[in-house]
């Protein structure tokens, strides 16, 4: 590394930036090594989706139209006129949900590790943000091609938040711009992926990073720290970290040139709305759930008791670390771990129920 600082580039650079402090911070940060230490590669993988992600929209946007005329056939051009359109809208596509599914890993390492316990609680917090912004991607996102399967799901999508009390009606008019689904929505949509939630997504990422790179990896309870040990960010976790993307990246193009996504038929507002609406799977276990709730549960409608029900943990899930330590004693299984064991094999159950049934 004192090699790498006597390079002439680099004191061109230091001249002007202060590049020292930068790179004596890299040389003297480590990476904790123990069992454990996969889930450390969790979310540099969702980071380096988000950049993949970034990339391919901005190619999709240099051909894509919005509008009610013009954005189905302004899909179908770039898939079937554009030299590798389908390719790169299959790309962005396929990113999207591997991103959501690593940040949901990520998630439920961090959980089950214990590294939303003090001082990392602005840490969950941010991150239980971005995971929030995700899936507003992932809605937001869905309409933009202007299929019937995506219309529909969107009207379906609404009318879900439409039914939370006090703020349901507003927060519906909101998204949609007026009462139904119409080319307002479309282009409401369209803003809110394109401009809004990637300005609001990297700026909680870029203070995610920060705090991560202050507070440095955690470290497991269990492990002994007289026999701690480490490896140095750069080059070690930093080479092991781009291994594990070149690995996802070939997975990302395995399915996006195997299983290249659909565009479908072209919505219409007036048609009746076809068999099997579904939500993506991240949706699908919330989606399968209202389903199975009876029409009526004492004086409130069934739908509305899901929705609270579902409010009610996502702000329990938000707030964690500020209560998680009252119940999560030193006994074996610990609470904390079984409700994380629960969440999960509900949320697979689900899932699967919604793709079954």
């Amino acid at each position: 590394m004192n090699t790498f600082k006597q390079k002439n580039w680099f004191r061109w650079l230091d001249e002007r930036f202060n590049l020292v402090p930068l790179v004596d911070f890299m040389e003297h940060k480590d990476v904790p090594i123990h069992r454990q230490s996969l889930w450390y590669y969790m979310g540099g993988v969702t980071l380096f989706l988000f950049v993949i992600q970034v990339c391919s929209g901005i190619l999709l946007l240099l051909y894509y139209q919005p509008g009610v005329d013009s954005s189905f056939e302004s899909v179908r051009f770039l898939m079937t006129k554009v030299q590798f359109g389908w390719l790169f809208r299959s790309i962005h596509s396929w990113t999207a949900n591997l991103m959501v599914f690593f940040i949901f890993v990520h998630m439920f390492s961090t959980f089950f590790t214990r590294a939303y316990k003090k001082p990392r609680e602005l840490t969950w917090i941010s991150g239980f943000l971005l995971l929030a912004l995700a899936l507003g991607f992932g809605f937001s996102g869905y309409l933009l091609p202007w299929n019937e399967l995506a219309f529909f799901a969107t009207k379906v999508g609404t009318d879900i938040v439409g039914v939370i009390p006090f703020i349901g009606e507003a927060a519906r008019t909101i998204l949609r711009g007026g009462d139904d689904v119409t080319g307002g929505t479309l282009l409401r949509f369209y803003a809110f992926h394109v401009a809004m939630l990637p300005a609001i997504f990297t700026f909680i990422l870029i203070i995610h990073l920060l705090l991560i790179q202050r507070q440095g990896m955690h470290e497991p309870e269990s492990i002994d720290p007289a026999a701690r040990r480490s490896m140095p960010f750069f080059p070690n976790f930093v080479l092991r970290d781009a291994l594990l993307w070149m690995i996802v990246l070939n997975i990302l193009l395995y399915l996006a040139v195997f299983f290249p996504w659909e565009l479908g038929v072209k919505a219409d507002a007036f048609a009746s709305a076809p068999a099997g609406i579904r939500p993506e799977w991240y949706f699908m276990f919330m989606f399968q759930t209202l389903k199975f709730l009876p029409a009526h549960i004492w004086f409130a409608e069934g739908e509305v008791v899901g929705i609270l029900f579902f409010i009610f943990v996502a702000v329990a899930w938000l707030s964690l670390p500020f209560w998680a330590f009252r119940i999560d004693r030193k006994v074996r299984p610990r609470p904390i771990t079984i409700l994380g064991i629960i969440a999960i094999v509900y949320i697979v159950s689900m899932t699967i129920l919604g793709y079954l049934l």
